[in-house]
């Protein structure tokens, strides 16, 4: 079996790629890692952050595999995200049973795509809380007051999921959409991230320092937001652990993790 799991950076990505032997076999302008694990054949791909970038990868390692002959069976869609309603805090892993995204596709003629059911209920099996959708933002939503207004959308918003499913469905590739929670509807981020984005897509530490230097009371919410990111991106590791080995049939249901603390 062939999996592909995306993250939009490395950040997301790390602690995962921590546990396994992954080998760097990045090619094209993609960066892309390989593992076996429980007899599944895992492929990660950093998209970088948006819903072009991301499409764009997509398509790009779906033409790649195509040309080799070696397609893809499931794709994940995986990293971190921001509640848009308080049932939802930081660390829980969700799985969308829908994602949407703000406009309507004119191949798709919606803005909503499902998520493949037999995934989402397996993602529940084996630890995730199942929610109704994703909201796929173009920007990050940095604000509680503009989480509150998307809350009457969807429970959940992240940037690249609508185009990872929308494109691995394109190559007949079933998906599913599953996230870490880093922030809570209630919190602002600290500093707004939309201007430390480098045009690949990552995220410049020159640019967040240079934030921090023009506004030195954000550090304590930071080194909060800091840690609520990585210990989700632990909680999304622990998720993939017993996750995709379940894909194969030799995954064991139930994660253990560590809960941020508010």
């Amino acid at each position: 079996m062939r999996v592909l799991i995306t993250f939009a950076v490395e950040a997301e990505f790390a602690p995962w790629r921590r546990r396994h032997r992954f080998s760097d076999v990045s090619a094209d302008d993609l960066r892309t890692f390989q593992a076996v694990m429980s007899g599944v054949d895992a492929t990660v791909l950093l998209t970088g952050i948006g819903n072009d970038r991301s499409g764009s990868a997509m398509l790009g390692l779906q033409m790649n595999s195509f040309v080799a002959g070696r397609g893809f069976d499931i794709c994940v869609s995986s990293g971190l995200a921001g509640s848009l309603r308080a049932n939802y805090q930081a660390g829980d892993i969700v799985a969308a049973r829908q994602v949407r995204t703000n406009f309507i596709h004119g191949d798709l003629g919606k803005d909503t795509i499902s998520c493949d059911a037999e995934l989402v209920a397996s993602a529940e099996m084996f630890g995730a809380r199942t929610v109704a959708s994703f909201y796929t933002a173009d920007h990050i939503v940095t604000k509680s007051i503009e989480k509150a207004s998307l809350g009457t959308l969807a429970d959940v918003v992240e940037m690249e999921s609508f185009s990872v499913i929308k494109e691995a469905y394109a190559w007949g590739t079933r998906g599913i959409a599953v996230r870490a929670i880093s922030d809570t509807s209630t919190e602002d981020l600290p500093i707004d991230f939309n201007l430390a984005v480098t045009n690949k897509g990552d995220m410049s530490l020159a640019r967040m320092a240079g934030q921090v230097m023009r506004s030195p009371g954000s550090v304590p919410s930071l080194v909060k937001f800091g840690r609520q990111s990585h210990l989700a991106a632990k909680a999304l590791a622990d998720f993939l652990d017993a996750f995709i080995p379940g894909l194969a049939g030799k995954g064991q249901p139930g994660i253990s993790r560590e809960v941020p603390a508010t």
